[in-house]
């Protein structure tokens, strides 16, 4: 008998059928004699639309009553999965995150786990129960309900499956796994076996959304077996775990793009120490993440240089920016919207030479210009213009030969 972390999200419990549809299929795990804990996120776009009404009635968004509202989300979705399984023989609890004993910091709208303390989670599984958790919730140490973020859920569920010492924590989504490149801009993109964890940060930390980054590096942390899988076919997915050494690994696992960043580019900086320094503290302090940095050689004393940041944040980046801009010396600054990263993912680039030259001769090929270029062991990245971005996409999946089954 094995203990399994199943997490289902928003589409999977869009309307009463799916959450029926949810329900008939952990009870069929349950009936082949596995114990099963549920975390569930809430039902298609409600929270969007609870977001939605915060607007309408608020302009300051208190953090502590944020959280309080968005989890509500959650926590419809858990009792009406209950009362799913309920109505086919099987007996279920729901558990808010703080019922569930996920305690958090105090940072209201992104808290994060301290620690779990499951023995409510426990006691309903020894009794034969199936706990149903809402997600991307708990309590925080002043005893306040914390919301976790957008895709906290995934973090639910492998924190809850490392806390109960669970054989594999199953993320139910509305995809088949994880891809070589996004089906709907390469048609033969292939599902991955399996993927390790560093692989999978990587392509998460290069615009690959699902499972949440959050959840992977937890899961790596503490040794959590994820399978990503979908919610609507109940194939076999993808598989993430350690690295296997043993085996022969692919020179490159998945091509995966992003069109969520602009660049800035600060000109005439006084080459000297500090002054880089003093911009990017400026921006931290305002929590605003810098991704890919360039700074070109120094000329006549002066250098420029360039960094991306989330689309999100350019105007308050651009602020930022512009009021040091007296205080640092620079005689410029352009903002540019229009970029995209394409970025290449395997462990086998780690031993084998020719990759980067072979990434660069496909996009010369196909004539897209390269702006900025990141490396780290496993993963090359460039930026280039946002409306070639699955021209580029399409062509290093083609280069890189990965077509084909899974």
């Amino acid at each position: 008998m094995a203990l399994v972390v199943q997490k289902f999200g928003g589409t999977s419990v869009a309307d009463a059928e799916r959450i029926r549809t949810v329900a008939d299929y952990i009870g069929r795990t349950v009936r082949h004699g596995h114990q099963v804990v549920v975390a569930v996120s809430a039902m298609g776009k409600e929270t969007d639309e609870l977001l939605h009404l915060a607007s309408q009635v608020s302009s300051t968004h208190p953090g502590r009553e944020m959280d309080m509202l968005i989890t509500a989300g959650e926590r419809k979705a858990m009792a009406l999965l209950c009362m799913a399984l309920h109505d086919i023989g099987i007996a279920s609890d729901s558990f808010t995150g703080s019922q569930a004993g996920i305690i958090t910091d105090i940072d209201h709208t992104r808290a994060k786990i301290l620690e779990i303390r499951p023995e409510r989670i426990r006691k309903a599984l020894d009794a034969g129960r199936v706990p149903v958790v809402g997600g991307s919730q708990g309590v925080s140490v002043d005893r306040d309900v914390t919301f976790l973020g957008r895709g906290g859920t995934d973090t639910t569920a492998v924190a809850l499956a490392q806390a109960l010492g669970a054989d594999a924590c199953e993320i139910y989504t509305d995809v088949s796994g994880v891809f070589s490149a996004d089906p709907r801009v390469v048609p033969d993109a292939r599902r991955l076996k399996r993927v390790s964890f560093e692989e999978m940060l990587e392509m998460n930390a290069a615009g690959c959304p699902k499972p949440a980054m959050r959840s992977v590096e937890f899961a790596r942390n503490h040794g959590v077996r994820l399978h990503v899988r979908s919610a609507f076919t109940w194939e076999p997915g993808t598989w993430i775990t350690e690295e296997e050494p043993s085996m022969e690994q692919a020179l490159v696992s998945a091509v995966v793009s992003d069109t969520s960043e602009a660049k800035l580019t600060v000109t005439g900086v006084p080459d000297k120490p500090g002054i880089a320094a003093r911009m990017f503290r400026a921006l931290a302090d305002r929590s605003i993440n810098v991704d890919m940095i360039e700074q070109n050689v120094s000329v006549a004393g002066t250098t420029d240089i360039s960094f991306t940041v989330p689309r999100e944040d350019l105007t308050a980046t651009h602020a930022v920016v512009e009021s040091l801009r007296p205080e640092i010396g620079a005689t410029g600054l352009t903002a540019d919207p229009d970029i995209a990263t394409v970025s290449i993912i395997g462990a086998g680039m780690k031993t084998q030479p020719g990759v980067t030259a072979t990434m660069f001769e496909t996009l010369a090929a196909e004539g897209i210009n390269i702006e900025m270029i990141s490396t780290s062991a496993i993963r090359l990245t460039c930026v280039i213009r946002r409306d070639v971005s699955e021209q580029a996409v399409a062509a290093l999946h083609r280069a890189f030969q990965l077509e084909g089954a899974s």
